[in-house]
């Protein structure tokens, strides 16, 4: 019997570990039209011109481009160095 407990509780922590990874995981990159890119957690919408592209997190830009990193908390974008947010 205690055999089938400790299983139990096993498979319950693997699954929980499961759980917490796969959440962990959903982080994204947007970028804007002027190049300014930031994290975004989940994987939010923006109205369109805003001119927000979701990219996923392990996107890299090419050597030709012009990006460069912000980042910020809260939800929101970056429009011409200023943080809105929304």
């Amino acid at each position: 019997m205690k055999s089938i407990t400790k299983l139990a509780t096993a498979a319950l922590l693997g699954a929980v570990a499961v759980a917490i990874t796969a959440t962990s995981a959903s982080a994204y990159i947007a970028c804007n039209r002027e190049g300014e890119c930031w994290h975004v957690r989940d994987r939010p919408v923006y109205r369109q011109e805003f001119g927000v592209v979701i990219h996923p997190d392990g996107w890299r830009w090419g050597g030709r481009d012009h990006y460069r990193w912000r980042e910020h908390e809260g939800h929101g974008y970056w429009n011409h160095g200023l943080w809105i947010r929304l």
